[in-house]
């Protein structure tokens, strides 16, 4: 299938097609959810999705998944050792690093802003210095880069049928739904690596510490302030979602399915979450494999409608990338309740 992909996106290069394939071996073998869904997408556009995942998951494993004992100051080592074949390949098309050399390339064909790249990185050495966010505001600035860009990354290959800067402000958000989601999921692992990403201020309302986390994390018995503030914080992330859903239809027909699935199973891992009682300190909460597999088959039917209405008016399969322009603010697709919800 990899050959099929890189031959379809009209990747010839030996090194190139190495280092694609490098990021579609990452790409399954960690992004189990996200995988499924680009196996949705036109195979010519899969490479350049697969390269932008490579990448994020790449970095992140330098945040999180080198040794326990690698000190911060190898970790941090290593983030500028990214970051200098980063700036290499975008400004040269050449790198020593395969993601690097992927995402390049990707970013070349579709015209990516760098600017997306340089914020995730920011907020990628934000992780090795910060362990808690005390507002939802201190969370948002660092989900930018983390989150909301890669969603501004995915536009150009997805295509729009709107301007690019209409669609943006939804495409950033479901990257901050996404990552939220993977917040509450997590919250056990991330304390564990001594960091916080509920915000000090959602939690302090319900009673909640680090030290009570720890401990119900330590004992594996729950707490009911705990359970609190987790069922606040998901309904606050199926809000976000909620600002990040007329973006679907924005996205070109053939790249509808892939999203919306996506959409859908990450969605589907905060009911998980809510059908095993919050206990997200004790044990990961996953979705199903009937249900993952039922909202894949809906979107190999809505991809096939979609294919078939695409023959049927003759239109261009592949409509050349948008030039890239200014990304747009999301200010307003994620403030607390106290203060304004999402819309």
């Amino acid at each position: 299938m990899t050959a099929r992909e890189l031959d379809a996106a009209g990747i010839t290069d030996p090194v190139l097609r190495a280092a694609y394939a490098h990021c579609r071996r990452l790409n399954a073998r960690h992004g189990k959810t996200y995988f499924l869904a680009t196996r949705l997408l036109p195979v010519e556009r899969r490479p350049a999705v697969h390269a932008l995942y490579g990448f994020a998951r790449w970095a992140d494993d330098i945040v999180d998944d080198l040794e326990i004992t690698t000190a911060p100051a190898e970790r941090s080592l290593a983030l500028r050792r990214l970051q200098a074949q980063l700036d290499r390949g975008l400004r040269t098309g050449e790198s020593g690093e395969p993601v690097v050399t992927a995402l390049a390339d990707t970013a070349r064909r579709y015209a990516i802003d760098p600017l997306h790249f340089g914020d995730f990185m920011t907020s990628m050495r934000q992780d090795l210095e910060v362990t808690e966010y005390a507002t939802y505001g201190d969370l948002e600035r660092y989900m930018h880069g983390s989150a909301a860009v890669i969603g501004l990354q995915m536009l150009p290959v997805l295509g729009t049928v709107v301007p690019r800067a209409e669609a943006a402000p939804h495409a950033a958000a479901l990257g901050v739904a996404f990552q939220l989601t993977n917040f509450l999921r997590d919250v056990g692992e991330d304390l564990d690596r001594g960091r916080i990403y509920l915000p000090q201020e959602l939690l302090a309302a319900h009673g909640v510490d680090r030290a009570l986390l720890r401990w119900s994390r330590t004992t594996g018995r729950g707490d009911p302030r705990i359970t609190e503030a987790l069922k606040e914080a998901a309904a606050f992330t199926r809000g976000v979602y909620a600002t990040a859903a007329p973006g679907l239809a924005m996205l070109d027909p053939v790249a509808r399915p892939c999203i919306r699935t996506a959409f859908v199973l990450y969605g589907a891992i905060l009911d998980a979450i809510a059908d095993g009682g919050y206990a997200v300190l004790h044990r990961r909460a996953a979705v199903s494999r009937r249900r993952r597999a039922a909202v894949a088959c809906d979107g190999l039917a809505r991809l096939t409608a979609a294919r078939l209405r695409h023959r049927l008016t003759d239109s261009p399969a592949l409509p050349p990338p948008a030039p890239p322009e200014e990304p747009a603010s999301h200010d307003g697709t994620y403030t607390p309740h106290t203060r304004k919800e999402p819309v």
